[in-house]
């Protein structure tokens, strides 16, 4: 017996179902660029200038795939020196560059354009209350998130979380509309207290928490390619390619940190509407509480803490005739010193989050007698958010963390495998895009 095939084409019935099938497998390796979709509308915040110099890597990063964005707003947000003028200087820098870019690339940012974007928003961490005056920079996330559309705003937070937790507190009603993603960790030890009133005046907040998975973007796993390991990458892929890779090498000698790049690399591959899936930018866990432990005077024993979690200690103490939200003591930890506040009514308290699992004492200072050499000790520990406490932070459905899992961990890094495991894609695609500029 012969047997025939006829080729025919797909019926729209096997078109849909082959779309449904391996269309979300598909688009996340396709570039944005290459996909019909609407640009994601983009703030970032920046501690660029401050206290860590990886924020230089990171906005040459952004500034080089601008073309993938609708970017709406650059704020300077520093922990230490830094201002507008830091994150103008690398516009200077990329204007430079961008015309061999532009040959390539269609769609990328105009100089003048990214200037006129420039904000500066707090330069300091906000008192006990969570949240103080207006800046330029919380003003024009509340103006960008008012705009009439269907696109959500995202809000890419690089250092610390001042200017959103000021936006929500001044406009409530845009929580609707923005959706953040925090690189946090270190940040949210110096953004505590904001933080503590976004968690718990904003549960509701679409919120993607990167304590410590971020960390897989420069944590070279066991597959890391040699060729682009340590400073490798620079030399082979950066040097002597434009005015951005003459600076590029100032920060960390060339070696890739860009601890904050995940966020845009969140938007750039897989599906952003779900953090639980795949992208160059993590996986995450939906979380529906945030760790808190309030601790009632000092303790010579060792009160176990979760990870990232907000510490409060509160003390009693003389009734004084100074505003509530007052510093009048400090938090010595892990070598850094963190201001304590009067609440009111002799009550006093301060807050601390640990950037990863520790074991930790502190020493209280003050002129108040009571809240002088005050002494304790604690260990945080991972996974985050730990088990449950009274006094955790409840959340929404919208708030998402590192997952726990122990075989995402790096190194001790929770989730950073779900980012360091596509270290040779991300890197190769942003080498093509230096292979465009020449000296």
């Amino acid at each position: 017996m012969a047997f025939s095939l006829t080729l025919r084409r797909p019926t729209k019935t096997l078109l849909i179902v082959f779309s449904l099938i391996y269309g979300p497998i598909l688009s996340l390796f396709t570039p944005l660029s290459a996909q019909t979709v609407p640009k994601k509308r983009v703030i970032v915040s920046t501690d660029i200038g401050g206290t860590d110099p990886d924020d230089f890597q990171s906005m040459i990063h952004l500034m080089m795939y601008s073309d993938l964005f609708e970017l709406e707003g650059l704020i300077s947000s520093p922990f230490g020196e830094g201002t507008t003028k830091d994150i103008l200087k690398m516009i200077d820098l990329y204007e430079q560059d961008r015309p061999q870019l532009a040959r390539h690339i269609k769609g990328l940012a105009a100089p003048e354009y990214l200037r006129k974007i420039t904000k500066q928003g707090a330069k300091k961490e906000a008192p006990f209350q969570g949240y103080t005056k207006a800046t330029e920079g919380s003003e024009w996330i509340i103006s960008c998130a008012r705009k009439k559309t269907d696109q959500p705003l995202w809000v890419l937070v690089w250092g610390g979380i001042e200017d959103i937790a000021q936006a929500l507190h001044d406009a409530p009603e845009i929580e609707k509309n923005i959706r953040v993603y925090w690189i946090g960790g270190p940040n949210k030890k110096w953004s505590v207290n904001a933080y503590a009133y976004l968690a718990e005046h904003h549960p509701n907040l679409y919120m993607i928490e990167s304590n410590a998975t971020y960390r897989g973007w420069f944590m070279e796993d066991e597959n890391a390619p040699e060729n682009m390991s340590g400073g490798a990458y620079y030399s082979n892929f950066i040097k002597g390619h434009g005015a951005m890779a003459d600076n590029f090498v100032d920060h960390y000698k060339g070696h890739i940190k860009m601890g904050d790049t995940p966020s845009l690399a969140y938007l750039m591959q897989g599906n952003s509407d779900d953090p639980t899936s795949e992208s160059w930018g993590g996986r995450y866990n939906p979380i529906n509480r945030s760790s808190r432990y309030i601790l009632k005077g000092n303790s010579a024993n060792k009160d176990t803490v979760s990870a990232y979690g907000v510490i409060e200690w509160h003390f009693s103490g003389p009734v004084i005739n100074i505003p509530p939200d007052s510093i009048c003591f400090t938090l010595m930890v892990q070598n850094q010193e963190w201001p304590g506040y009067y609440l009111g009514n002799g009550q006093y308290s301060v807050r601390y989050s640990s950037k990863k699992p520790e074991t930790g004492t502190y020493v209280t200072k003050s002129s108040i007698n009571a809240l002088n050499g005050l002494k304790g000790k604690y260990i945080s520990t991972a996974p985050w958010p730990g088990k449950p406490a009274p006094h955790d932070y409840l959340l929404g459905p919208h708030w998402y963390s590192d997952l726990p899992d122990a075989e995402y961990f790096l190194e001790g890094q929770q989730g950073a495998r779900t980012i360091s495991k596509y270290r040779k894609e991300f890197l190769s695609d942003w080498a093509r895009r230096w292979s465009y500029i020449k000296n």
